[in-house]
């Protein structure tokens, strides 16, 4: 995919949101009763992103993954794709993972080295193999063989900030603060039952080379089902992925929950062992087929923003706290 100029984004993004919401014959009939919702405040112009292919005539798959792309191709956004801060070692490590609701099928690519689209090798995972997730050294040979071209991933921002890091005596590591929240999840709807959901992300900052977390991992960062809806989580992944977040979710929205409902279940769950439930960061989002949606923070020292794109308007907004 050729770098998107962020100004150029924004007008085109904004040119097709205004074409939306004008009436656009084509346009209004592909997102009538659409719904994306996205993690954190860059979800806006992913949201943005995701609809403008909708209403032209693309896939909710094709959304959810160009929707993706905005972010994975901004060097400001340093916790997916291009400009992601590294791990220790100082190499940008990506894992991405999509799932479509209909086959149920999904494809996720994890340690991903050199190729800034993760969410695109996913989706090729899913539809040229037999596979669900590829790794590390295959994950890129694999991506070379679908045409996908190796590039430096680590800007200079990002490389002063990993020098930064490792020449500050006794440095923290592992740690995510609050201003470093670590994905990109992207749920959406066609209005007509069907469901997507799709994840991206760097990781956690200065992390363990090849530590793998939630975010590429079916059922933990990422779950989608027709027949009931649709979820992601974000935050702490080493731990929302021993609780298999976006599964628990779908399967409390397959018994009848409403989505809201079905994330507060999953907080009730998870605050009776998780560490740390007063200041951890952990955060979901869920959309029925119906268009439905749902989303929860554990506490409010570690609010979850997240932008909805419903009836061609976008809005910013912040989940309700299970713990206050």
């Amino acid at each position: 995919m050729e770098p998107l100029d962020r100004r150029s984004f924004i007008v085109s993004a904004g040119a097709a949101g205004a074409a939306l919401a004008a009436g656009s014959p084509a346009g209004a009939a592909q997102t009538s009763g659409a719904v994306f919702i996205s993690t954190w405040k860059w979800g806006i112009p992913a949201n943005a992103r995701a609809a403008e292919v909708l209403g032209a005539g693309g896939s909710l798959l094709d959304a959810v993954e160009k929707g993706i792309n905005a972010i994975e191709d901004d060097p400001n956004v340093d916790t997916v794709g291009y400009g992601g801060l590294p791990n220790a070692q100082g190499e940008v490590e990506l894992d991405a993972g999509v799932m479509n609701g209909t086959t149920h099928r999904a494809g996720s690519v994890c340690n991903l080295h050199k190729i800034k689209n993760p969410i695109s090798v996913a989706r090729l995972v899913m539809e040229k193999t037999r596979h669900t997730t590829m790794a590390g050294e295959g994950a890129l040979q694999f991506a070379i063989a679908m045409g996908f071209e190796p590039m430096q991933l680590l800007t200079p921002k990002s490389l002063e900030a990993w020098l930064k890091w490792k020449n500050t005596p006794n440095h923290q590591t592992f740690w995510i603060d609050k201003d470093h929240h670590d994905t990109i999840g992207m749920l959406a709807t066609d209005g007509n039952g069907h469901v997507v959901a799709g994840c991206s992300t760097s990781g956690l900052a200065w992390k363990i080379p090849g530590r793998v977390a939630d975010s590429p991992l079916v059922g933990c960062g990422y779950y989608a089902d027709d027949s009931a809806g649709a979820a992601c989580a974000t935050g702490n992944g080493d731990v929302m992925t021993n609780y298999c977040s976006s599964a628990y979710i779908v399967a409390r929205m397959a018994e009848g929950a409403h989505p809201q409902e079905a994330c507060d279940q999953l907080m009730r769950f998870m605050a009776k062992t998780a560490p740390d439930v007063t200041r951890g960061q952990y955060c979901v989002v869920a959309l029925s087929a119906g268009g439905e949606t749902g989303a929860a923070s554990m506490n409010a020292a570690q609010p979850l923003q997240y932008a909805l794109w419903r009836a061609g308007r976008g809005s910013l907004q912040t989940a309700p706290a299970y713990l206050r």
